[in-house]
C-alpha cells in the first residue's frame, strides 16, 4: 500500500511538473481577457511613468521571483507571460504582463490564471501584489 501511493505521489508531481505550458493558451492581452475571478487576478491601475519604463520594472521584479520563467512576449511588444510554479507541488501559475499609453502615463494589467484546480487561496492576488510593491507601482 505504501509503495502504491509513493508510486501515485511521483506519478502525480510528475504530470503537474512535465505538462507543456502552451503559449498561445496562457499569452492573452490582459485589458481584454476576462477576470479569472477565483482562479486567479486581474489587476488594471494607471501610473504616471512611460509604459515601457513601467513594464520593465515589472519584469524585473518577476525575474526576482523564485521558480519563475518567461513563457513568451517581449518587452518591445508590451506583454511578457510568465509560469510561476509551488515550492512542493510545482503547480503552474501563468502570469502576463502588459502595459499601453494613457493619458496619465501608462495603463498597466496584471493578470494571473492557475492551471490547475478551481481556486488559488490568495496566492496569485499576494503575488501580484508582491510584484506591484516590488517595482514601486
Amino acid at each position: 500500500m505504501f509503495y502504491a501511493l509513493v508510486l501515485i505521489f511521483i506519478l502525480i508531481q510528475a504530470y503537474v511538473r512535465l505538462a507543456p505550458s502552451a503559449p498561445a493558451r496562457w499569452h492573452v492581452d490582459p485589458f481584454t481577457a476576462k477576470d479569472p475571478r477565483r482562479a486567479g487576478v486581474l489587476i488594471t491601475k494607471v501610473v504616471p511613468l512611460d509604459p515601457d519604463d513601467a513594464l520593465t520594472r515589472l519584469m524585473e521584479q518577476a525575474e526576482t521571483e523564485p521558480r519563475t520563467s518567461k513563457i513568451a512576449g517581449t518587452r518591445a511588444a508590451a506583454r511578457v507571460t510568465y509560469r510561476c510554479r509551488s515550492a512542493f507541488w510545482g503547480f503552474p501559475d501563468y502570469v502576463t504582463l502588459a502595459a499601453r499609453p494613457h493619458a496619465e502615463g501608462a495603463e498597466i494589467a496584471l493578470l494571473s490564471r492557475l492551471r490547475f484546480g478551481k481556486s488559488d487561496l490568495g496566492v496569485n492576488g499576494a503575488r501580484m501584489a508582491r510584484w506591484l510593491e516590488g517595482a514601486g507601482l
